[in-house]
C-alpha cells in the first residue's frame, strides 16, 4: 500500500507538471488575455492610414465576441504617433514598458518603424507585420524580431517596370516618391526592374517630397516639363490626392501612370483627387476588392460586408485600407491560434515565421507564407486599373515565384 501511495503521488506530480507545462506565458499574455500594442497616425500628414487600426480594433472585438483565440480575448492598445518617428519612440516605449504588451502589431510606416526596430529587437519584443513594404522589413538575419506583411516595394515596382518594358519600350519615365527609406525603396525597385542600361536611357526625371510638405505642385510641374510620358508615383494619401489632382488640372496625360499600392484607396485618395483625374491609373493589389462586381456572390466578401455592418458601420466600404487592416487582423489571429498555450515572445515569432495559409480576403492564388528565412508574408499581386469608379484587375497573378 505504501508503494502504491508513493507511485500515485509520483503520477500526480508528473500530471501536475505536464499541465503546468501546457501553458507558458510571456509579457502581455495570460489565461484570459493577449495584450497587443500598436502605433498609428491618428493625426498628422498620414492620418488617412488610421482607418487600418480602427478596422483591426473592430475585427478583434468580433473575435472576442466569438470567444477569443484559444479562449483568450485580444486587447489591442493603439496610440497616436502622428507619423513622427520621435513620437513613435515615445509611444512604443510606453506600450512595452508601461502597458507591457506582448507584441507591437502592424505599426504604420517605414520611418516610424525604423525608429524603434533596434529597441524592439534588443528587448526581443515581436514587431509583427509592420505596416510598410520596404525591403528592409524582411531582414530576418539582423532583425529576427521584426517581420513585414505586404509585398515589398521593390517587388511591386519591378512589376510595373516589366510592364513598361513589354508594352512601351521607348518610354520616357518620371519617378516621384517620398524622401525617406520607403520612397527610395520604390524608386530603386523601379530602376532594378528596368535594369541599369534601360534606366540610363529611359528615366529622364525624378522628384521627391517630404511628408510634411503642404503642397507638391512645383514637383509635378517640373516632372511634366521633362517630357516624360510614363509616371510612377509613391505618396501617402494626402500628397497622392494632391498630385493626381494637379496632374489633371495642368493637362498632363502620361501614357501610363503607375500609383503605389499604398495609396489606392478610392475613399481617401482617388475621390478627393477627382475620379476624372484618376481614370486609367495602374496599380497592384493582393486582396479582394469588395466593390468589384466579380466578388458580389463570394462568401468571403459577404462575410466582410457582415463584419462591416456589425462591427464597423462607420467605415467606408470604398476604402481599400479597411480590407488591408482586416487581412492583417486575420493573419494575427492565425499566429495566435498556432501558438496554442505557448505564448512566449519566442513562440509568437516562431509561428509568425511559419505561416502557409490562404486567408479569405486574399485574391485567389495568393497566400500568406513565411519561413525562418523568408520574412515577406505576401509576395504576389495582380495589376489593376481604375476605370473612373472602381479598380479592375487585369493580367495574371505575379510574384509567387
Amino acid at each position: 500500500m505504501k508503494w502504491q501511495a508513493v507511485a500515485l503521488a509520483g503520477v500526480l506530480a508528473l500530471a501536475t507538471q505536464a499541465q503546468a507545462a501546457e501553458k507558458i506565458y510571456g509579457q502581455g499574455t495570460g489565461d484570459t488575455e493577449i495584450k497587443l500594442g500598436q502605433t498609428s497616425p491618428f493625426s498628422g500628414p498620414a492620418s488617412a492610414y488610421s482607418v487600418i487600426a480602427k478596422t483591426q480594433a473592430a475585427y478583434f472585438k468580433m473575435i472576442n465576441d466569438q470567444g477569443g483565440v484559444n479562449g483568450r480575448k485580444i486587447n489591442l492598445i493603439t496610440l497616436d504617433d502622428a507619423y513622427s518617428p520621435a513620437k513613435t519612440v515615445e509611444q512604443t516605449r510606453k506600450l512595452v514598458e508601461q502597458e507591457e504588451v506582448a507584441v507591437i502589431l502592424n505599426p504604420l510606416g517605414t520611418p516610424t518603424g525604423l525608429a524603434v526596430r533596434k529597441y524592439l529587437n534588443d528587448r526581443k519584443v515581436p514587431q509583427l507585420f509592420v505596416g510598410a513594404g520596404a525591403t528592409l522589413w524582411g531582414d530576418h538575419e539582423h532583425f529576427p524580431w521584426t517581420i513585414g506583411f505586404q509585398a515589398s516595394y521593390q517587388a511591386e515596382t519591378a512589376f510595373y517596370a516589366k510592364y513598361v518594358l513589354k508594352n512601351k519600350p521607348d518610354a520616357k519615365i518620371a519617378l516621384f516618391y517620398q524622401n525617406d527609406d520607403a520612397g527610395k525603396d520604390y524608386g530603386n525597385g523601379f530602376k532594378k526592374g528596368l535594369g541599369a542600361e534601360n534606366t540610363a536611357k529611359m528615366v529622364i526625371a525624378e522628384a521627391t517630397y517630404e511628408s510634411t510638405d503642404p503642397t507638391i505642385d512645383s514637383q509635378i510641374v517640373k516632372l511634366k516639363a521633362s517630357g516624360a510620358n510614363v509616371l510612377f508615383m509613391h505618396a501617402i494619401p494626402k500628397q497622392a490626392a494632391q498630385a493626381i489632382r494637379k496632374i489633371g488640372e495642368i493637362g498632363w496625360k502620361p501614357d501610363m501612370f503607375f500609383l503605389a499600392a499604398t495609396s489606392t484607396s478610392v475613399a481617401s485618395v482617388l475621390k478627393p483627387a477627382g475620379f476624372e483625374h484618376a481614370k486609367d491609373i495602374i496599380s497592384s493589389y493582393s486582396f479582394k476588392d469588395p466593390n468589384d462586381p466579380q466578388w458580389k456572390a463570394d462568401p468571403d466578401v459577404q462575410a466582410w460586408h457582415s463584419f462591416m455592418k456589425g462591427y464597423f458601420p462607420d467605415g467606408n466600404p470604398q476604402d481599400q485600407l479597411i480590407v488591408y487592416g482586416y487581412v492583417v487582423a486575420e493573419a494575427t489571429v492565425q499566429v495566435f491560434k498556432q501558438c496554442g498555450d505557448d505564448l512566449t515572445h519566442e513562440n509568437i515569432m516562431k509561428q509568425a515565421a511559419n505561416l502557409d495559409i490562404a486567408l479569405p480576403m486574399l485574391l485567389p492564388g495568393i497566400k500568406v507564407k513565411t519561413s525562418p528565412t523568408d520574412y515577406y508574408p505576401i509576395q504576389a499581386m495582380r495589376l489593376q486599373k481604375f476605370n473612373g469608379e472602381t479598380w479592375e484587375l487585369f493580367g495574371d497573378t505575379i510574384g509567387n515565384d
